[in-house]
């Protein structure tokens, strides 16, 4: 059984993230929103009973080039329509700690956490057409609990689509992860589903951002 367990998940948007706003005329609640010093970035975050929805963009392009997590290639990936828009953020499971990393990849120790604490990334990161791989072996990585914004629904299962070949073998190995599947597809998408699609209902982002929900 793999030793970790997806915490959330991010969608690499327009600045701003407008089209999150979607999400709250379909009645979810919004949480609040941060920015990453050292990545460039900024989000917007929707909460849910066992995950997150994080909607981010690059705020500083200067800064996402040059800063603690250019290696992460932001501005690569915002300006290449062919580029992968997703990152998928895991955690060990807390009944099976383990110092082994679960994927290869390489340490990021991004500014806006003190060290040791940091990320590691999968080796696929060079790789923009692939979604970003982070573990953090820290078991929490930095959401507050509880959280005052979070939305009642439970994240069943995530589903990437994705172009790309697995270049690494990172992606074969995170999608072993519970509640997480990979698979090949001609365009890159995010298939979202919360508490088993019991209500029945459905919404497709696209063409604003690749994301289906079902909930």
């Amino acid at each position: 059984m793999m030793a970790l367990e997806l915490d959330h998940v991010f969608i690499l948007v327009e600045p701003a993230a407008k089209v999150a706003d979607r999400l709250l005329e379909n009645g979810f609640r919004e949480g609040p929103s941060n920015t990453h010093p050292g990545q460039g970035t900024a989000n917007r975050r929707f909460y849910f009973a066992n995950g997150m929805v994080e909607f981010i963009w690059v705020q500083d392009a200067d800064e996402a080039r040059n800063g603690p997590g250019r290696s992460l290639h932001f501005s690569e990936r915002a300006e290449d329509p062919t580029a992968s828009p997703f990152g998928i953020i895991f955690v060990p499971r807390k009944d099976h700690a383990s110092p082994a990393m679960p994927f290869p990849g390489w340490h990021y120790q991004p500014a806006y956490f003190p060290p040791p604490k940091g990320f590691h990334v999968g080796a696929n990161s060079h790789n923009i057409v692939e979604p970003l791989c982070f573990y953090f072996p820290f078991q929490e990585p930095g959401v507050p609990k509880p959280q005052p914004h979070r939305n009642p629904q439970t994240v069943s299962e995530v589903m990437i689509s994705t172009p790309s070949t697995d270049t690494e073998g990172v992606l074969a190995l995170a999608s072993q992860c519970d509640r997480l599947s990979m698979r090949s597809g001609q365009e890159h998408l995010m298939e979202i589903t919360l508490d088993h699609h019991v209500s029945g209902r459905r919404e497709d982002y696209r063409p604003a951002m690749p994301l289906i929900l079902r909930w």
